[in-house]
């Protein structure tokens, strides 16, 4: 490999059609380009300038290796460039835990802004349960994730946890739901009433599980039981096919009394929170604290 600087003092003297004017434009002296010059010209064993007048000119072998001693230097300055720009390249791996739906969530919109802004970040997603997502989370198996709390409330992690970090996206409330045909059956909706019926329950880390739970427990009730899923839409299907009643998110709880008549509780709305989260030790980490802003981003008002 030849002398880099060699290289320079080559192609500027035949740009600039002197040793003086190239020593200028190099910021170096004139005695330091001639012997670099000198030094390529040995090792070489070619002559590439001849001198006249005005100065030097390329001999005929100096024109054939002009283009290649540009090219090398210009491929240098790209790696240079390249480099450079990986400093504020973002790469690595994001594992985000989803939970409920899509677009409730806005996964698209992240994705997209994930895509635009940290194309070098490889994106998994991992769905499950809020009490999954959380789990998971301190396992350090996800990097951050959705969560559903009731508004306020931080994610409880027990005793040597990590200490985790939210951030509040959007405020919603719970109905119950029950079958079309169950009006009569929610003529009383109060909680020691409802707590007779069949209910479709879901897992104790859910939210579903906490918000009832919560409403129950004080008055030393528990529901009764007919089903347990673990995921939304299955049960959505199971009050829809009749087995009892369930908690639904209230867009969908609307959207399912206008479309199938399915029965809401009249005067029981369980406020929560969806919530994106992170451990607290790892906030600053560079992709985690990119995708942080990129949340604040999309869920601004």
């Amino acid at each position: 490999m030849h002398d880099l600087k060699a290289l320079r003092a080559f192609v500027a003297v035949a740009h600039e059609g002197s040793v003086s004017r190239a020593a200028e434009a190099l910021h170096l002296t004139q005695p330091a380009v001639s012997l670099k010059l000198k030094q390529l010209q040995e090792t070489l064993g070619l002559t590439l300038f001849q001198r006249h007048a005005q100065g030097l000119a390329l001999t005929a072998d100096g024109h054939a290796l002009l283009p290649s001693a540009e090219t090398a230097l210009a491929a240098l300055q790209a790696f240079d460039v390249s480099a450079a720009s990986m400093h504020d390249t973002l790469r690595g791996r994001l594992r985000i835990g989803t939970i409920v739906d899509p677009e409730f969530i806005r996964l698209g919109a992240l994705l997209h802004q994930l895509v635009q802004r940290m194309s070098q970040v490889e994106t998994e997603l991992h769905h499950g349960t809020s009490g999954y997502v959380l789990e998971s989370l301190l396992r350090r198996e996800l990097d951050v994730g959705f969560y559903l709390e009731s508004p306020g409330q931080m994610p409880a992690t027990g005793e040597g946890a990590p200490a985790v970090e939210m951030m509040e996206l959007t405020r919603f409330a719970y109905h119950v739901i029950a079958p079309a045909g169950w009006s009569s059956r929610l003529a009383r909706t109060d909680w020691p009433h409802l707590a007779t019926l069949p209910w479709v329950v879901t897992p104790p880390r859910s939210v579903h599980h906490r918000l009832l739970s919560e409403q129950l427990a004080p008055h030393g009730l528990t529901p009764y039981r007919v089903a347990q899923v673990d995921q939304e839409p299955c049960m959505i299907d199971l009050v829809r096919a009749g087995v009892g009643l369930a908690l639904a998110r209230d867009a969908t709880a609307l959207q399912e009394r206008q479309e199938r008549g399915l029965v809401i509780a009249e005067g029981i709305r369980l406020p929560c929170a969806l919530s994106f989260v992170w451990l607290e030790e790892r906030r600053d980490e560079p992709v985690i604290a990119a995708v942080r802003h990129v949340m604040a981003d999309i869920w601004s008002p």
